[in-house]
């Protein structure tokens, strides 16, 4: 059996995601013909069908999405070898990090980084929960921000941070919490699972609306749309200034750290930016602890 190339797979890869070989090849700027030729290729190779018509486009066979777990491993790999080798001071940083602590967690850290280290590239992606560990787990992110990673998936706690979510609402048109309207985040997403889960300790059934993105449920919540459940580290403004208030529900405030997650061998710049997240001299109040 013959060797599958990188390209060969990032093709593949794009098709998998479109399921189309004309927006696959759009994207990679090839032709439909060099697309659909690399498929072919790997096919041939592993002697397995990767890729079925379905209606106008196409879908992965079971063998397609098995093999196209392993291309976002493997191809995240490679990115990650080549990153080790190079000095850190001089290398690129992927972060992975949850909305609420993108906005309000690690954007001084950030700063203060980059002003110390201004030749590591850094790149971020905002991604419910359990998106970003996903990444993590296929090499596609070096470092993790978000609560607690998943059990059993090799994964290592680096730093935390502490944190705890509370419930809060809009003065005045906050009626009791057991009846109320639950504000959630999107399916992945940390808190929402957090939520459900107090409501079913609370033993409540109550109305509840999807929001999707942390901005959302906190503009609903201040406009009197419902009450939330959210990390105290983003709400501390709104409260100052009488916009929300916090609500006194059993079983809340929820001690949830953040975490700032490797895998087990993390890059050189991962492990320099664990290093100034726990530096109180350079992040202040927004420190991390090992």
């Amino acid at each position: 059996m013959g060797t599958v190339s990188a390209i060969r797979m990032e093709t593949f890869l794009a098709v998998a995601r479109h399921n189309s070989i004309r927006r696959a090849a759009a994207q990679l700027h090839i032709t439909e013909a060099a697309a659909s030729a690399a498929v072919a290729h790997i096919e041939k190779q592993l002697g397995a069908k990767l890729i079925a018509k379905s209606g106008r486009g196409i879908t992965l066979t079971e063998a397609g999405r098995v093999y196209a777990e392993y291309c976002r491993s493997i191809l995240g790999l490679i990115n990650e070898a080549q990153a080790a080798v190079r000095r850190a001071e001089t290398g690129r940083l992927r972060i992975g990090v949850v909305a609420t602590a993108g906005e309000y967690v690690l954007l001084r850290p950030l700063v203060s980084f980059r002003d110390r280290h201004p030749d590591i590239e850094v790149g971020l992606s905002i991604q419910p929960r359990d998106v970003l560990f996903l990444e993590l787990l296929h090499h596609e992110a070096d470092l993790v921000i978000a609560g607690r990673p998943p059990r059993d998936t090799g994964l290592v706690v680096r730093a935390r941070r502490p944190s705890c979510l509370v419930v809060v609402g809009a003065p005045g048109h906050c009626p009791d919490p057991l009846t109320a309207t639950w504000l959630l985040r999107g399916h992945g997403s940390g808190t929402r699972e957090t939520t459900l889960a107090l409501l079913d300790r609370l033993q409540i059934r109550p109305p509840t609306l999807t929001l999707g993105s942390h901005g959302a449920v906190l503009a609903a919540a201040r406009e009197g749309l419902g009450i939330t459940l959210i990390h105290s580290d983003a709400i501390e403004n709104d409260v100052a200034g009488g916009r929300l208030e916090f609500l006194a529900v059993d079983g809340t405030p929820l001690d949830r750290p953040w975490h700032a997650v490797t895998t087990r061998t993390p890059t050189p710049a991962a492990r320099l930016f664990v290093t100034h997240l726990t530096d109180a001299a350079q992040v202040g109040d927004a420190v991390f602890r090992m």
